[in-house]
């Protein structure tokens, strides 16, 4: 019994060796891609692609426009955060917008439940 948890203990230590040094490599790969601002930027425009259509979606269902005003108000907050200087406020301003974005997401899904229930 001792051998068999030794054995996986000393692959548990292989496994967490050989993914300590991918991780570590991977994040020396894409650490400037991911402070690159065309990632902000290009994760913006889907943010926002995915907005429209789910919650303008939503609107023309359920005929409840504030998932769709919370949300807009939400990537609006992201939009601006891109024009802050990178000293934190930036990222405490998109984690705001981000939230406020998934607040108005939870709200067009409760609005489409909601409708689905009454009916």
């Amino acid at each position: 019994m001792l051998d068999r948890v030794a054995i996986w203990i000393s692959a548990a230590c292989v496994v967490h060796c050989l993914a300590s040094a991918v991780f570590v490599a991977a994040l020396s790969v894409f650490g400037g891609l991911f402070l690159s601002p065309i990632v902000h930027e290009v994760g913006l425009v889907i943010a926002m692609l995915l907005g429209m259509v789910a919650l303008g979606r939503g609107v023309i269902r359920h005929q409840y426009v504030m998932p769709f005003a919370v949300g807009s108000f939400g990537l609006g907050i992201m939009a601006g955060a891109l024009m802050l200087p990178h000293d934190g406020s930036e990222t405490l301003a998109t984690i705001i917008g981000v939230s406020i974005l998934a607040l108005g997401h939870d709200l067009n899904f409760r609005a489409q439940h909601w409708l689905h229930w009454a009916r």
